[in-house]
């Protein structure tokens, strides 16, 4: 009876004190909203000029939910249609991607969508738009003229148009439509007997379409299967599980979430019967890999359903939910982490610890938690996925970092498209010799030039030598260096010869075979690809890859 008054006596302290806690928070959260409040009306009534409270107090919202993490954000109402996209890949508008032409100062099209509005109008990429129902939009941003694009199904838009090659000006009358952007935009049979399913977001009804691409492959003749994710950044969580739970069997459990309060906890359990328990897969991933994505491959690589192959991934194991508030508004949060089948949690930075610019750290090899799949196989937490196997990838030079960021390659491509009406198949189409002089000539006459990353580098160094005072020593080394480190255009394009082609032949195939065509292209000389192939056509290496090390 003594021992029982004691622990009632506890729990009531311990009641006391949670409760305490919480008046005290509340409090506190009273006390700032007023003092906000109230300075939102003193710079009303006496600021020297007129203040614009929406604009402001959007400014100030958007400035405390930074300070959280990136993906707690804040929708008014005239934006909500921007969260609608993101979790459906719906929007009303054209059907295309626009870019900003710096040298022509206004927006071009850069890819109209197959059968889309701008591609039905006969829209093409390297077309020039100079006003939108009359209104000029030189030198407005691509965010501007995305708004003024997008609209409600149904109603007209007149674009003014300037085709390179043509002489005058056209103007083109479109019906905006709802665009939904392809989950899977692409999916086929390659290396004879090996399906391929490209993966590109996780919006409604994703899985649904994973299912009838993998059964039609499987009627192809599949007898394995790779699932690429790569720069896939997520989107539905519960697409996810189902995605999964094709593969795997059904009441297995792929996601826990745990949040604060009691409706942001919990678990995610595959329902349905799979349709391929059986059939090797491999998944494939990089840095851009995040969320929804990471939740399919951690899952895949924590129950030994496939080998993970590529580069380590983004490490986003938050979980954001939507809620609305007043005047249709709507704040996207984050309520929880999200942990798969081996327990572990993919995140990657806490954001509970970031510093006053925003920045915060990546928890460092040495302070993940060890995990192990179904079968006994180590997995760590923190950090995004760390693949089975990690291809060697070549990094981009400066040369090709620069040719991408400028418009010469793509105004290449609409001249090319100008002059030559058919081209190859994608998947057998090349740059000749013949083109390549002709670009690497169109190249000078434009006057490219870069700057070399290792020449900026000794820019600094030699700064600092002349600081130290070792300036006189190493004076005629400095110089001879700075002559040999001169970018030197017709060396680099011949040394990176076969990487520019790449690059020119993909925007020349997006002219002729839009989308589809450059996917096609882009999976000839793919080096993960390639390791993906060679693992799946080797069933000893499969198997010894998803076995514990002994």
């Amino acid at each position: 009876m003594k021992k029982r008054t004691i622990l009632l006596t506890i729990l009531t302290v311990c009641f006391s004190v949670i409760a305490n806690a919480d008046d005290k928070h509340r409090l506190h959260l009273a006390r700032q909203l007023s003092i906000y409040n109230n300075i939102i009306k003193e710079l009303n009534l006496f600021y020297v000029d007129s203040i614009m409270p929406e604009k402001m107090i959007n400014k100030s919202i958007d400035a405390m939910l930074r300070n959280l993490d990136p993906y707690t954000e804040y929708y008014p109402e005239e934006k909500s249609e921007e969260l609608k996209m993101m979790t459906t890949g719906k929007y009303a508008g054209i059907g295309s991607v626009i870019r900003f032409h710096t040298d022509k100062n206004t927006t071009v099209i850069a890819d109209p969508y197959e059968n889309m509005p701008a591609y039905k109008a006969g829209l093409r990429a390297g077309d020039l738009i100079w006003s939108i129902n009359g209104k000029s939009i030189k030198g407005m941003s691509t965010d501007s003229v995305s708004d003024m694009l997008r609209g409600e199904p149904g109603t007209t838009l007149t674009l003014e148009i300037e085709r390179p090659g043509k002489k005058n000006k056209m103007n083109v009358t479109l019906e905006r439509a709802s665009i939904a952007m392809p989950a899977i935009p692409y999916y086929g049979i390659q290396n004879g007997d090996i399906g391929y399913i490209l993966l590109e977001s996780f919006t409604d009804n994703c899985a649904k379409k994973m299912r009838n691409a993998v059964i039609e492959l499987k009627k192809a003749g599949a007898k394995s299967f790779i699932i690429d994710l790569r720069g896939n950044g997520g989107g539905l969580l519960n697409e996810a599980v189902d995605i999964v739970n094709l593969f795997v069997p059904k009441g297995k459990i792929i996601v826990t979430t745990k949040g604060k309060i009691e409706q942001a906890n919990e678990t995610y359990k595959t329902t349905k019967e799979p349709i391929d328990t059986i059939s090797p897969i491999a998944v494939l991933v990089d840095g851009h890999t995040a969320s929804a994505s990471e939740i399919v491959a951690g899952s895949l690589q924590d129950l030994d359903r496939g080998v993970v192959i590529g580069t380590r991934t983004f490490g986003k194991g938050l979980v954001q939910s939507t809620r609305q508030v007043n005047y249709g508004g709507y704040l996207k949060l984050t309520t929880a982490k999200y942990y798969i089948p081996s327990g572990r949690c993919v995140q990657a930075l806490d954001y509970s610890h970031m510093i006053d610019d925003g920045r915060t750290s990546r928890l460092p090899d040495s302070l993940t938690n060890v995990f192990h799949t179904a079968a006994g196989r180590e997995v760590r937490d923190g950090g995004g996925i760390r693949p089975d196997v990690e291809p060697k990838s070549e990094e981009l030079s400066t040369l090709l970092f620069y040719l991408i960021q400028d418009m010469a390659v793509f105004d290449f491509a609409t001249d090319f498209r100008t002059k030559n009406e058919t081209i190859a198949s994608a998947d057998s189409f090349a740059i000749s010799d013949e083109v390549y002089a002709e670009f690497t000539e169109y190249l000078k006459k434009r006057g490219f030039t870069y700057d070399l990353q290792s020449a900026k580098i000794l820019k600094d160094l030699k700064k600092m030598i002349e600081f130290e005072g070792l300036a006189p020593i190493v004076k005629e080394e400095i110089e001879n260096l700075e002559k040999k480190l001169q970018a030197n255009l017709d060396y680099s394009l011949e040394h990176f010869k076969k990487d520019v082609k790449d690059i020119v032949a993909d925007e020349i195939i997006k002219r002729y075979y839009g989308n589809r065509g450059e996917i096609i292209y882009n999976l000839r000389e793919d080096s993960d690809l390639k390791e993906a192939f060679a693992i799946l056509k080797d069933n000893k290496r499969y198997k010894e890859i998803l076995s514990p090390v002994k």
